[in-house]
């Protein structure tokens, strides 16, 4: 009824976590779907899992994921683009409500709730994270609202999405292009699990964050210094006020 959903899932070292991820995909109540998993160049992870709606793509070499997020985005077949990482998860109807959702409301691109889990995969850590109800370009500027591994937009409205290669926030740097062709919705329901681990962007320190965000304006999206330097520090305020407002414990 709403189209094949592409899902995009780059891999790199994540064999301990990668089956269960697989299993949520295989899990959904909605079936029209792909998943791409492109790996960043090591030995073959969830290998006995694979399906015919199952690509697997290895980079020649360790390329990192906004390489890998592009080379999946440009295989895509989907009228749909959903993202999961291969260490995270979703709830079993987590393709067909968000589907209905957006396909009730006209919404062209949209997120969801999500609980975090710790490195073993226990559920639930008692962290649920949210956000604004609708996201306008200026809001998405402002900071990256939604979870990676609830995102879904319509390919056909937003179009082809290809992002420079940064190494950390590639994730966002998408959120920044789909935004400029329509607002983002939240789904106010917790359909995915984000798994805590340890190296994880959200665990380095505010010095390392303020270079990756500035790298992010300044190099994938082409602002000059003094405004990379301004949003950046914008982001920052509202990362803070994230985590009173949308983050209960």
């Amino acid at each position: 009824m709403h189209g094949l959903v592409s899902i995009i899932m780059p891999s790199y070292n994540t064999g301990k976590y990668i089956a269960e991820s697989i299993n949520s995909v295989l899990a959904q109540t909605y079936t029209n779907w792909e998943l791409i998993i492109v790996d960043y160049c090591h030995p073959r992870e969830g290998g006995d899992l694979l399906s015919s709606k199952i690509h697997y793509l290895k980079n020649a070499q360790n390329s990192g994921a906004a390489v890998s997020r592009n080379r999946a985005l440009a295989q895509a077949k989907g009228k749909w683009i959903a993202f999961l990482d291969s260490d995270d998860l979703w709830a079993p109807e987590k393709l067909e409500k968000q589907l209905k959702f957006m396909a009730e409301n006209g919404y062209a691109f949209s997120y969801t709730r999500y609980e975090e889990i710790d490195e073993n995969g226990n559920h639930p850590t008692g962290t649920l994270v949210g956000g604004p109800r609708r996201i306008t370009k200026t809001g998405m500027f402002n900071y990256c609202w939604p979870g990676c591994l609830t995102v879904m937009y319509n390919r056909e409205i937003v179009g082809d999405i290809q992002i420079a290669d940064i190494r950390k926030n590639n994730d966002y740097a998408i959120w920044l292009k789909a935004c400029r062709k329509a607002d983002c919705y939240l789904l106010p329901e917790t359909l995915a699990s984000y798994r805590k681990r340890g190296g994880s962007i959200s665990n380095h320190s505010y010095v390392a964050l303020i270079k990756w965000h500035y790298k992010l304006y300044r190099e994938a999206e082409g602002l000059n210094p003094i405004s990379s330097l301004w949003i950046t520090a914008r982001n920052l305020c509202f990362g803070i006020w994230k985590k009173f407002r949308y983050v209960k414990n």
